[in-house]
């Protein structure tokens, strides 16, 4: 006989209510469907729609606000964390720690982590977060409709696919990145959004990338991204060196 082996196996335990309210409202807000700034149910509405108490739901907004993924202000609500202009994110930390850091480097890092991101996700995504790509694709729809394209739009599609990767470390990076891309440098950005042809081609790279993800195509995946980002990353550039000219 063969020599037996200590896996280390432990009991299976039952998750708890309060760990599973927590879990919900997190991909809410991992997904994107909950946006910095927005204002989430009060304890009794969650309460009553997970049919949980209210203790429970008091647990787990209390672990998201540990987490600073929510801030409670007193007589108003519950709400998503929004960074203004007296927060500084853990990038922004970064970057001026980084004397030598551009933002032209950050796009780079962006592009390699995004690239990653949906070649993971078209191995990994299951039927909800293919929901949520083509939600966020039906956002900037309506949007384009209505004559604008904002950031709500692209960081639903963006963060959709992160947390189809199923990697815990990649999502909260791209919180990260997306809190201050578009918090910290909206200015820079903000003529992206303005241009009816760069909306046009922003669409048909999203739904590019969303296509091959449905497809299962990994490296299909990784160069419609690759496409999408360096499309930014070559718009920022110029607009740059624009401003540098003039």
């Amino acid at each position: 006989m063969g020599n037996t082996i200590d896996l280390s196996i432990k009991p299976i335990k039952p998750k708890k209510i309060s760990d599973q309210a927590f879990d919900q409202i997190r991909e809410l807000i991992y997904r994107g469907k909950l946006k910095p700034g927005d204002r989430i149910l009060a304890e009794r509405d969650l309460a009553r729609a997970m049919q949980v108490s209210r203790s429970t739901i008091r647990d787990a907004i209390q672990r998201l606000v540990t987490m600073g993924l929510v801030v409670q202000k007193q007589g108003r609500g519950t709400f998503v964390t929004a960074v203004d202009s007296k927060e500084e994110t853990t990038i922004f930390k970064m970057m001026q720690q980084t004397q030598d850091a551009t933002i032209d480097d950050l796009l780079e890092v962006r592009l390699g982590l995004e690239c990653n991101a949906a070649a993971l996700a078209a191995r990994r995504a299951d039927g909800e977060d293919i929901k949520a790509m083509e939600h966020s694709i039906e956002e900037m729809k309506k949007e384009i409709d209505s004559g604008r394209l904002g950031t709500a739009a692209d960081t639903s599609f963006h963060m959709s696919i992160a947390y189809a990767a199923k990697n815990p470390i990649q999502i909260l990076i791209m919180r990260n990145f997306y809190d201050y891309l578009f918090h910290g440098i909206r200015t820079s950005l903000e003529d992206l959004y303005m241009d009816g042809e760069n909306i046009d081609s922003i669409l048909k790279q999203h739904i590019g990338v969303i296509d091959a993800i449905k497809a299962r195509d990994g490296e299909e995946a990784r160069r419609a991204m690759n496409i999408h980002i360096d499309f930014v990353v070559q718009f920022y550039r110029r607009r740059t060196a624009e401003f540098r000219s003039g």
